[in-house]
C-alpha cells in the first residue's frame, strides 16, 4: 500500500491569526449552551457504562478509523481509553489488532461528547488530539478547534493534553490559545516516529512532511500562580 502521497498544506495565513485573541474572549465571555444531540447523549451513555469508574480516562478525540485508540489503549493499559468520532463508517472498518479491554469507541459528535463529560464533574488523564481538520483558509479559524465555542471546555477537562499536526500554524495557534486561556506555556516541536499512530500519522511522515507535537499538562501549577 502506498502512503507517500500526500500534498504539504497550502494556506494564505503566515502566522498566528489575528482575530484569534478576540475570538477567544468571545467564547470565554459567552458560554457554549447549544442543546446536546440526543444520539450523542445516548452514545455517551453507553461508552461510560462500560467504564469501572476508578480508571483514569483518556480520550482519542476525533478517532478515526480507530488505529490509535487500540495503540493508546495498548501503551496506557491501566487507563480506560475512549475513541470518539462522528463517522460510524471510519469507526467500524477493520483495525489492525483486536479491540483491547480496556478501550470503547462512540459515534458521537465531539463537542457534546466534551460537554458531556465536563457536564458530570470528570476530568481526563490524557487526551489526544492526533492531526484534526486544520481548515487551513483564513476565513475558517472558527472551525479550528482552538477556535470553535466549545475550546474552554476543552481545557476545563484538564489531564495531559497532546496535539499532532503536520501544519505548523496550527500547533502554534493551539498552544498560544492555551497559553492565553490557562496561562500554561509548553512549546511547540517536530516530531519524528517509527511507530505512527493512525494512518494520517503514516501518510504525511512518509510523504516527508514535517509533523509538529504539542503537550501540555493542564493540571500543572500556572507560573505566578
Amino acid at each position: 500500500m502506498m502512503y507517500g502521497n500526500s500534498r504539504d498544506i497550502r494556506s494564505a495565513q503566515d502566522g498566528v491569526h489575528p482575530s484569534l485573541e478576540r475570538l477567544l474572549a468571545r467564547h470565554l465571555s459567552s458560554p457554549f449552551t447549544r442543546p446536546v444531540s440526543p444520539a450523542t447523549r445516548a452514545a455517551y451513555t453507553t461508552a461510560m457504562a462500560a467504564w469501572d469508574g476508578k480508571q483514569p480516562l483518556l480520550l482519542d478525540a476525533g478517532c478515526g478509523v480507530g488505529w490509535s485508540t487500540l495503540a493508546l489503549a495498548r501503551e496506557y493499559a491501566g487507563h480506560f481509553v475512549i475513541g470518539v468520532d462522528q463517522s460510524s463508517d471510519r469507526i467500524e472498518r477493520g483495525k489492525p489488532g483486536e479491540m483491547p479491554a480496556n478501550a470503547v469507541f462512540a459515534c458521537a459528535d465531539l463537542v457534546d461528547f466534551w460537554r458531556l463529560l465536563l457536564a458530570d464533574g470528570l476530568r481526563l488523564d490524557r487526551h489526544f488530539l492526533l492531526y484534526p481538520n486544520p481548515w487551513p483558509k483564513i476565513g475558517h479559524l472558527s472551525r479550528r478547534w482552538h477556535g470553535h465555542a466549545v475550546f474552554p471546555d476543552i481545557l476545563a477537562l484538564g489531564g495531559t493534553l497532546e496535539l499532532r499536526t503536520n501544519w505548523q500554524i496550527y500547533a502554534d495557534e493551539f498552544a498560544w490559545a492555551v497559553a492565553r486561556v490557562s496561562g500554561r506555556v509548553a512549546p511547540v516541536m517536530a516530531y519524528e516516529t517509527d511507530a505512527p499512530l493512525t494512518p494520517f500519522e503514516r501518510k504525511y511522515g512518509d510523504s516527508g512532511q514535517t509533523l509538529w507535537r504539542y503537550v501540555v499538562d493542564l493540571n500543572s501549577r500556572v507560573q505566578g500562580g
